[in-house]
This record gives structure tokens, C-alpha cells and sequence, in this order.
């Protein structure tokens, strides 16, 4: 897949400038090419963006999706927690005045990627569940996941980070679903519960 023809593509079709799209597409690839993304980087974002091709009929606001799905790791540090609130304003803070987009939508979706709740507006369902889809890897792959993001939180030692990461992965199996949509739970929702209840018990 081709990410800055898709970016381009996207940025185009709602009313972007080249020369614009030129500027946010390498402060957007540097960003997420920066040394502490092992797993928060551009290849997170292809993996979502396969997601949303294979979902691209249900969508009502694809322009509005594809572009938080670009940016919605944008900021992103292990040692602060408003992360997807950063990443949101920012996203929103590229889009010109005349945008064709509903930046509202942008920002709430953004945003729901650090809950991961039910959303009243289903595109964003999507949205998180693209996101989660990754906690219902194959095994081997979900250990890479899960490597990858240990090393994102280096700063951690184990006695600090393995009850951090555990009360976190309980957080999903606490609630009702991890996924959003009906489609996912049916495909994932098993899978997902069975990696994270693994990965807890080698966390405890």
C-alpha cells in the first residue's frame, strides 16, 4: 500500500493544495518514523487503513475517518496521558478554514481512540475498532504487538510497567465487548479476550 498516494489522494479530495499536502505529508512520515515508535508508527496506520478499505461501505463520513485514522496517534508520548486529546487538536489544526470535512467528527473520533467506548456515532465505532483489531492478532503476531509497545514505555521499569500494562488489558475484559461494531465482535471478539488474558497472566 501506498500511504503518501492514499494521503495525498485524501487531502485532494477535500480541498487541500498540493504544496499543503507536501508539508503534512513529511512533518506527518517524520513524525511517525521517530525513533521511540516501535509500535505506534506508520505501519499501525497501514494496518488500520487495510481495515477501512474492507470496510469502506459501511462508512458515512469516509473522508472524515481516513483522515483521524491518519492522525490520530499523531502526538504521542508514553509518559503523558492526553495523548489522543494532543493528536486531536493538532489534526484539526492542519484542516484550512474552507475545509470540506466535518471537523467535529475528526476530534471525536480522535478522541475516542483512548476509551475505546460505545459511540453514538457509528463511524467512529469503526473507527475504534480499526484500531483494536490488532488484540486479535495471531499469536505470534499479538507477542510482537505487545514487545513493540513494551519498548514504548522503556522508561518504565517491569515493577511499574507490568501492573500498569495488566490493569489496562483487564480494563477490556471487564467491559461488555472490546469491539464496537457487530461485524468485529463476531470475527474477534474471542480471539482478543484469549490474547489479552494470556498476556496478563505472563505480566503477573
Amino acid at each position: 500500500m501506498n500511504l503518501q498516494g492514499k494521503f495525498t489522494e485524501l487531502l485532494l479530495n477535500i480541498g487541500f493544495k498540493e504544496k499543503e499536502i507536501q508539508k503534512n505529508w513529511s512533518d506527518l512520515e517524520k513524525t511517525y518514523s521517530g525513533k521511540s515508535r516501535h509500535y505506534h508508527n506508520l505501519t499501525h496506520i497501514k494496518d488500520m487503513i487495510e481495515s477501512y478499505e474492507i470496510y469502506f461501505d459501511k462508512l458515512q463520513y469516509p473522508n472524515e475517518i481516513l483522515f483521524s485514522i491518519f492522525y490520530h496517534d499523531y502526538i504521542y508520548s508514553s509518559s503523558k496521558k492526553d495523548n489522543e486529546l494532543k493528536s486531536a487538536e493538532f489534526a484539526v489544526s492542519v484542516l484550512p478554514e474552507n475545509i470540506q470535512i466535518d471537523r467535529k467528527l475528526v476530534f471525536d473520533g480522535i478522541c475516542a481512540t483512548q476509551h475505546h467506548q460505545q459511540n453514538i456515532v457509528e463511524d467512529i465505532n469503526w473507527l475504534i475498532d480499526f484500531d483494536l483489531k490488532v488484540l486479535a492478532w495471531n499469536w505470534e503476531a499479538y507477542k510482537v504487538y505487545f514487545e513493540q509497545i513494551r519498548k514504548e514505555y522503556r522508561i518504565y521499569p517491569d515493577f511499574l510497567y507490568k501492573p500498569g500494562r495488566a490493569k489496562a488489558l483487564k480494563h477490556f475484559l471487564e467491559n461488555e465487548f472490546i469491539f464496537q461494531t457487530d461485524e468485529f465482535r463476531s470475527l474477534y471478539e474471542e480471539k482478543a479476550r484469549k490474547n489479552i488474558e494470556k498476556e496478563i497472566l505472563l505480566l503477573t
